[in-house]
């Protein structure tokens, strides 16, 4: 078996704002399968230097073209041409490195108007949040290709609304996106079926999969289809069962490992700690906002009504901020990140509801005021800031031997050095020209 591996890493510019304050427990053949061999390839592709090169439908180029993409990254060059051809596909690659790019562009180019049928293609995610962003980055590559309908169906929201819109001829999706409790309500109920699905996507697979409530729900879902369907998945991390795991859902895949199993590091990014007491993290913050040059900023914390306060003290210090967590309602959510993506807020606190797949471009500050709760969702995290090659900034509070435990183990999984924060930091370091 041979693995398509590779570290190469471009980069782009992105707008600076000045600062202000103001596992699978079935088996193949039990979900439906055949017995299939998990052989893995390596994709022998066109390399593409931009987009017209994959061959792709010129309703497509032009969104891409007006979406200002004029040369896909290494992901995409690697991945595109095996998802066009129908490939099922497996792709491990850090944070904003465009793995979302390759299943939107993927399903837009197999799609035909006069053969479109609902629930064509369908898109799980993790979150209310990052279904939300796939269903917005849709909308941006369809914009020459009007005929597609595509909907986003989250827990939250009003289930006959959703069911009214499946059962309308009409206005039924040929694509669906969505977390999977609502997708599988939605499937048991025969509001949504399944019957014409060709393109199975799972965006942050390794937590769909992980987890044994989504993995259920997953696997619940997934039986219910095509089992000849192609099968994409996509993570910035993939521990080595994920991947065993993932591979019984599909049939030959091309699979794509960029800086598999250590080095998975945005390369413009800095990263720091800072030893202190507990009760020393909300002064040291406010000095840290005041002393850095920022686009946008979003600060971690592990409790949900700690991110309420902690959100209030940063607002009476007169910063704009925003606090984003799951006792919100999705509307709530999904509003918080609205307004977030669109700059009416420079500092966004928040759980790990955002720490994955969540993609705000001018964001170059990433604090971890409380540390995640493992190495992996430290890199999820962290990776919100210098996305697509550009630059960077995350300083993580070490309070507790607990930290310091889980810092030594992101530096020996990833084989980074993370630095003591020094008393004076060069903007030219996290900040683009």
């Amino acid at each position: 078996m041979t693995t398509r591996t590779s570290s190469n890493t471009k980069t782009s510019t992105t707008e600076t704002i000045p600062p202000t304050r103001m596992e699978p427990t079935v088996t193949p053949s039990k979900l439906g399968l055949a017995d299939r061999p998990l052989r893995v390839t390596q994709f022998t592709g066109v390399n593409s230097s931009g987009f017209k090169d994959f061959v792709l439908k010129s309703e497509l180029n032009r969104a891409i073209k007006n979406n200002g993409f004029e040369h896909p990254s290494e992901v995409q060059q690697d991945c595109i041409p095996a998802a066009i051809e129908g490939r099922d596909i497996i792709c491990q690659a850090r944070a904003g490195t465009g793995k979302t790019a390759v299943f939107i562009i993927a399903i837009l180019n197999q799609m035909v108007e006069e053969d479109a049928k609902p629930g064509m293609a369908l898109i799980m995610a993790n979150t209310r949040e990052l279904a939300n962003q796939i269903k917005n980055e849709f909308d941006r590559f369809t914009e020459f290709m009007p005929w597609v309908r595509k909907e986003c169906f989250l827990g939250g929201q009003n289930i006959k609304d959703q069911q009214k819109i499946l059962k309308n001829e009409q206005k039924a999706p040929h694509i669906v996106i969505g977390t999977p409790g609502r997708i599988l309500q939605l499937v048991n109920e025969k509001s949504l079926k399944l019957d014409n699905n060709k393109i199975f996507v799972l965006d942050e697979c390794d937590k769909l999969i992980h987890e044994t409530d989504m993995r259920d729900q997953v696997q619940k879902i997934f039986v219910k289809g095509n089992p000849q369907r192609q099968v994409m998945m996509f993570s910035a991390t993939f521990p080595a069962d994920c991947k065993v795991n993932c591979r019984k859902f599909m049939k030959d895949p091309f699979e794509l490992y960029v800086d598999s199993d250590s080095g998975l590091v945005l390369h413009g990014l800095k990263q720091y700690f800072v030893k202190l007491e507990n009760n020393a993290k909300i002064s040291k913050l406010i000095q840290l906002l005041d002393d850095l040059e920022f686009n946008q900023v979003v600060v971690f914390t592990e409790k949900k009504a700690y991110a309420h306060k902690l959100n209030e003290v940063i607002q009476n210090e007169k910063f704009p901020s925003i606090v984003c967590h799951s006792d919100m309602s999705t509307d709530q959510r999904i509003a918080v990140y609205n307004k977030f993506k669109e700059g009416k807020h420079r500092i966004l606190v928040s759980t790990d509801l955002m720490g994955r797949g969540i993609d705000i471009e001018k964001v170059n500050v990433v604090f971890n005021f409380d540390m995640p709760k493992d190495e992996h969702q430290y890199m999820h995290r962290v990776g919100r800031a210098g996305r697509f090659g550009t630059k960077g900034l995350a300083i993580s509070f070490i309070s507790t031997p607990d930290d310091t435990e889980l810092l030594d183990k992101i530096q020996s999984k990833f084989e980074v050095k993370v630095e003591e924060l020094p008393s004076v930091i060069e903007k030219s370091h996290y900040m683009n020209n």
